[in-house]
């Protein structure tokens, strides 16, 4: 009898475990990345779409993937000087994927963060539909046409051989993430959460929290939604749970109303998240539906007499505009990538970053969040008349309403976004049209989200400037691209008009800052621009007697492939710009010295309207030895001394009437310049420049030393040649050899030089002004990867990265 009992407990115990294990096995993940093992060729063909298609020579790779970056920048790509010379065309994808029986009754889609551009999806053959422009994220349902239990194959069309189609570098391919999304037909819609916040204090806040819940399934059911609301500290707010009766093919809007008590504000300097979860279950309590979405308790105004405010303090808004692309992996949009380049804009300083002209990855506005980083989220660069051969204007009466409805359902709930802009520099902006169209998109924006402004960038080219009064009375903030030197007569023409300075040239920051410290309608500034870019070739160049003369869209003039304007450049280098900035904005920097490359023999050096002269942090100028060198500092402190080998060279002040500046000029001779911040007689701070000798060795620091083995996470490895006493040689340009081994690879190469046509995949590059990167992305195995570089006539240095 006991024994019987003993053998029926067990095997009930193992019925339990063999069942628990089923169902974890069975367990489905609601969003799964779908970036590996897919296929790719070059060229078209009507049988690429067909499952049954042969693609084993098609070459194996994973997403994100730019194919024009592959490519040279050559003179004769149609994209020409706009895309950087790169070449484009027109490519296909293919992954083939199982499919599990136990999907049955399971809704399925396929989600593209960002296709460039006019994707065509596949499944099995079967066209799911098209996606013109390249920055939109979408979906498409595969449900009906999956065969279960079996491989699966879906295609991927991506035409980008209609040039011109864009102002700047676009790159070409699904060079943004992939997710695979398994729901059930009962669901909560991915951009069907809302999370806002009003009547923030630091006592309290109040968050209205809003859900829509899809009956895709074939009955009216009864479901019921449990909401709660997590701080990073781990502390728990349950809202109570409601439930509701939802028909076939409609859904219903779950609308919840809390008080937080005490909130952890979202700000740059503390940018706080919360976390809300949703379960989402049937009337017996069976769970439908899992769901979590990270957000912000902040509150944002803006007017004429207090500016822009941020949970109750006025904030100047110290901001720079960034093109999508990340330099060496082009338009590739890896995580790491996109959290980097927030990183560095962090570090130069900015607090806001308008993302022009385009919407961004999902990464880069989760990075602005995580960070602390103020975001304008742009949808076009323009409307219905066109600026390129075959823009967004060949598709926007057709797609304007999916692709704005596409950036402010996926990116309402980022605390980070600020504003939206619905345009830039838009052509047609003269005509009455105009006027309408802006009324039409502002319009649709509030409809979705009625807690943030939108405004648009305006220019002028010579047509006037108050005629634009009607078209900026549609906006709730005026964005002002060049043109701040209108808003004193402005304010006096339109009062009641909040300014907002788009673009500004980099060498105006001192005008542009003293503006915005005097007015409290002009809320802030966005610098074109605030980094490097590929394409819109020439622009923020400088150039020497024999090469071409004008601005980059008055010539053809590669090898320029890029855009030198930016603070920081293609490695991560702050220019001296980009301190200067810092110190007039921030407070944690006191001092900064750099020198002005001189004029060459031949001639004058000659900047174009978007740059600034060539500075260095360098000290080292062989073949000028006597000749008169410019030395400029700048400094928050009143006074600075400056001294050469020890000698004083002399004394100048730096305060707000020298703009924060002061230039020595000084016969040349090598050895140590020191630039010193005075408070009355006494030193303060100062800062050293010292002359480099021959260089014999190679620097290697990498900016982490473990990363994550999932085949795409990313370490950025900055080279430098340095002489042996470890200082920098800033004419070094040696031919760099990159070697590596273990569970990595090299996805790209640079030197930050935009005339350096060299590929930017590759494992060589030359050094330019004594630096280069490297950038190494993991394998999906755990190990040590070893980078190796050489030189000729330098010392080998290696360095080291675990993968976990």
């Amino acid at each position: 009898m006991l024994k019987n009992l003993g053998l029926a407990i067990f095997s009930l115990t193992l019925l339990c475990f063999t069942n628990c294990a089923n169902q974890k096995q069975n367990k489905i993940e609601r969003k799964q990345l779908f970036n590996y093992d897919w296929k790719f060729s070059l060229g078209d063909a009507p049988e690429y779409s067909a499952s049954d298609f042969d693609d084993a020579a098609w070459r194996n790779l994973d997403l994100p993937h730019d194919w024009s970056i592959e490519s040279k920048s050559e003179i004769s790509n149609p994209s020409q000087g706009d895309g950087g010379f790169f070449s484009n065309g027109l490519g296909w994808y293919r992954k083939t994927f199982f499919v599990p029986s136990h999907w049955e009754g399971q809704k399925v889609s396929i989600y593209f963060e960002g296709v460039y551009m006019n994707a065509e999806v596949f499944i099995n053959g079967t066209s799911l539909g098209i996606q013109p422009y390249g920055y939109t994220s979408f979906n498409f349902d595969m449900t009906s046409l999956l065969k279960l239990g079996q491989d699966n194959v879906i295609s991927v069309k991506v035409d980008n051989s209609k040039q011109k189609n864009s102002r700047w570098y676009s790159g070409s391919g699904i060079y943004r993430n992939v997710w695979l999304k398994v729901t059930n037909p009962l669901h909560i819609e991915d951009w069907g959460v809302a999370i806002t916040t009003s009547e923030v204090s630091k006592e309290t806040a109040s968050v209205q929290v809003k859900s829509k819940v899809k009956n895709e399934s074939d009955e009216t059911q009864k479901v019921k939604l449990q909401v709660t609301l997590k701080s990073l500290e781990g502390n728990a707010i349950s809202l109570p749970e409601k439930e509701y009766i939802i028909p076939v093919n409609e859904d219903f809007v779950f609308d919840y109303q809390i008080e937080v008590e005490n909130p952890k504000l979202w700000s740059p300097e503390t940018p706080n998240l919360y976390t809300a979860e949703f379960i989402l279950r049937t009337e017996d309590n069976e769970i439908l539906d899992e769901f979590s979405k990270d957000f912000g308790i902040r509150s944002i105004e803006f007017s004429v007499e207090n500016g822009f405010v941020l949970n109750g303090e006025k904030v100047l808004i110290n901001g720079g505009c960034v093109h999508h692309d990340n330099g060496c992996l082009g338009a590739a949009a890896y995580n790491r990538a996109e959290e980097r380049k927030v990183e560095l804009l962090k570090t130069a300083g900015f607090n806001a970053v308008r993302i022009s002209h385009n919407p961004p990855s999902e990464a880069f506005l989760e990075a602005c969040d995580r960070l602390g980083l103020l975001v304008v989220d742009e949808a076009f660069d323009g409307w219905r008349a066109e600026k390129t051969p075959h823009d967004y204007a060949d598709y926007f009466v057709a797609w304007w309403k999916h692709d704005l409805e596409s950036m402010v359902l996926r990116d309402r709930n980022h605390p980070s976004i600020i504003m939206w802009s619905i345009g830039n520099e838009i052509i047609e902006r003269t005509e009455p049209q105009a006027v309408e169209t802006a009324k039409m998109l502002t319009e649709a924006v509030h409809e979705l989200d009625a807690t943030r402004p939108v405004t648009s960038a305006m220019t002028t080219w010579g047509q006037g400037w108050d005629i634009f009064d009607p078209l900026m009375a549609e906006h709730d903030v005026a964005g002002y691209n060049y043109q701040l030197h209108e808003a004193e007569s402005d304010h006096e023409r339109v009062p009641s008009r909040i300014i907002v300075n788009t673009e500004s040239y980099p060498k105006n920051a001192f005008f542009i800052w003293n503006l915005v410290q005097q007015h409290n309608y002009i809320i802030g500034d966005f610098v074109w621009t605030a980094m490097d870019y590929l394409g819109e070739s020439g622009i923020g160049r400088y150039y020497y007697p024999g090469e071409p003369h004008g601005e980059h869209w008055e010539a053809n003039l590669y090898p320029w492939h890029g855009a030198y304007c930016g603070d920081i450049d293609l490695t991560g280098w702050r220019k001296p710009i980009s301190h200067y900035r810092n110190m007039l904005y921030n407070d944690n920097e006191s001092i900064y010295m750099a020198v002005k490359e001189p004029n060459p023999i031949e001639g004058d050096i000659r900047t174009t309207s978007w740059a600034v002269w060539p500075t260095w942090e360098s000290w080292t100028w062989p073949g000028y030895e006597g000749k008169h060198i410019d030395v400029e500092v700048y400094s928050i402190y009143p006074k600075v001394r400056l001294y050469l080998n020890d000698e004083v060279v002399g004394e100048k002040s730096t305060t707000i009437t020298e703009e924060f500046k002061a230039t020595f000029t000084l016969p040349y001779q090598s050895g140590e310049l020191k630039a010193v911040a005075l408070d009355g007689e006494q030193e303060i701070e100062n800062v050293i420049l010292k002359t480099a000798d021959k260089a014999t060795k190679i620097k290697l620091d990498a900016d982490r030393s473990t990363i994550n083995a999932d085949g795409q996470d990313l370490v950025y490895i900055t080279v430098e040649i340095i002489d042996s006493e470890g200082i920098i040689d800033p004419i070094a340009s040696n031919r760099l050899q990159f070697d590596i081994s273990g569970p990595g690879v090299i996805v790209g190469v640079d030197n930050a030089n935009l005339k350096d046509t060299d590929l930017y995949q590759a494992n060589h590059r030359k050094a330019w002004n004594g630096r280069a990167l490297v950038i190494v992305k993991s394998a999906r195995e755990a190990g040590e990867i070893q980078l190796q570089v050489s030189a000729e006539g330098l010392e080998t240095e290696t360095v080291k990265i675990i993968t976990n």
